[in-house]
């Protein structure tokens, strides 16, 4: 069933236009985070068949500065353009560890998640990244970043760290033979999460390789990430000039984090540290 919508987009100058499921569906799921729409980007994030939200009533959308809102949200446009200003700071943070990262030469892929990779950050907000490393290197690279940014004077979130602004929190790390996302947090909010990254480095394609190993994203968000083929040499051998260093590494860290791990991910070639799941309240919230 389609919706009447208030702006005027391209050649078209009615006052009111039909808006389809899909964007609808995509506007309803950006409001959950108080974030309004382009046109284009009405385009870009049309939601897919198994985007999954409950549409109750008749919506009408309005438009601002150029940003679509469900009607009687006209704030959100001020806190977009808000935001927007606060993550341009964030980013160049994140832009100057990634260039610091990128010497190390395990390190294959440096990528912005979370609220700042859509520049819609709050300001007491620390800066999210995912960290792709070289196959069976990660607990060992993992050191060698923390250690190498703090020497240059970087600012880490600790765990329970109140104060979290402008912090790196390098809470996903993945190593190349760990690139696709498991079957069971395969969901509309993940799959957000994944097509919205924003690339600082990425060396061999590796970006294109994550891409390609998650392109079930496709299902949810159709349009919002360039689909690719297969990338040549994709599969990388586990070194074995890391194997022992790379035991000691993840054994001595799983002993540092191992009283205080809830529902993170520990394992020899992923560590997600997400102790809330953000994308449960998001999911109920879109289906409730």
């Amino acid at each position: 069933m389609p919706f009447l919508y208030n702006i005027d987009v391209g050649e078209y100058k009615e006052k009111k236009l039909l808006l389809g499921n899909s964007e609808l569906k995509s506007l309803l799921y950006h409001n959950v985070f108080d974030y309004p729409l382009t046109a284009s980007e009405l385009v870009k994030w049309a939601a897919g068949s198994k985007v999954e939200v409950v549409i109750k009533d008749e919506c009408v959308v309005e438009q601002k500065n150029g940003l679509c809102f469900l009607e009687g949200k006209e704030g959100v446009v001020y806190k977009r353009l808000l935001k927007k200003r606060v993550s341009a700071r964030k980013i160049q943070i994140a832009k100057k560890a990634a260039d610091m990262l990128s010497i190390v030469p395990t390190i294959k892929m440096v990528a912005i998640t979370g609220s700042l990779a859509m520049e819609n950050a709050a300001d007491d907000s620390d800066i999210d990244l995912l960290i792709v490393t070289t196959n069976g290197a990660l607990w060992t690279t993992r050191i060698i970043a923390y250690v190498f940014l703090k020497l240059f004077g970087t600012k880490i979130r600790k765990p329970k760290d109140k104060n979290q602004k402008d912090k790196l929190c390098m809470n996903i790390w993945l190593d190349e033979k760990a690139l696709s996302w498991p079957l069971r947090d395969r969901n509309s909010y993940t799959a957000h999460e994944i097509a919205q990254i924003k690339t600082l480095i990425s060396k061999n394609k590796t970006y294109e390789k994550f891409i390609y190993e998650n392109r079930w994203i496709g299902e949810f968000w159709p349009n919002a990430v360039k689909r690719t083929k297969e990338p040549k040499n994709q599969r990388t051998k586990e070194p074995k000039k890391f194997f022992f260093l790379e035991k000691l590494a993840f054994k001595l860290q799983y002993l540092y984090m191992k009283k205080k791990i809830t529902r993170e991910v520990v394992g020899n070639h992923r560590a997600i540290f997400h102790p809330h799941d953000c994308g449960e309240v998001v999911l109920r919230q879109l289906t409730s």
